[in-house]
């Protein structure tokens, strides 16, 4: 339920910001959620510098965000597009996924 509730809450802020961007809003935030947050926690660098030095698993996160969003290049040409170059949008997916990859705890 909490993930369930935690999932509605991005969708809201998702749309209320960037609502005009994407044809599709629902689609693309919940393919931050369940795609590529559990891509970025699954990252070795980031899940070492979370269990080890955890005053760098920012930029561990951003590392290993920056790596997952290239590989939606052939997918989702848009939202990496988005992501490239906005900055605004860039920063809202960054918050946001850090957020859920942090709450797991160290092992995410």
């Amino acid at each position: 339920m909490r993930t369930c509730l935690f999932l509605s809450s991005i969708l809201k802020t998702f749309n209320d910001q960037f609502g005009t961007l994407f044809n599709d809003t629902d689609r693309v935030a919940k393919r931050i959620h369940d795609d590529i947050a559990p891509q970025v926690a699954a990252d070795a660098a980031y899940k070492n510098a979370k269990e080890n030095t955890p005053h760098t698993a920012r930029m561990a996160h951003d590392q290993a965000l920056g790596k997952v969003m290239q590989h939606l290049l052939k997918d989702d040409t848009q939202v990496y597009k988005q992501f490239v170059e906005n900055d605004s949008f860039r920063r809202f997916v960054g918050d946001m996924v850090y957020a859920i990859t942090s709450q797991s705890g160290p092992t995410a």
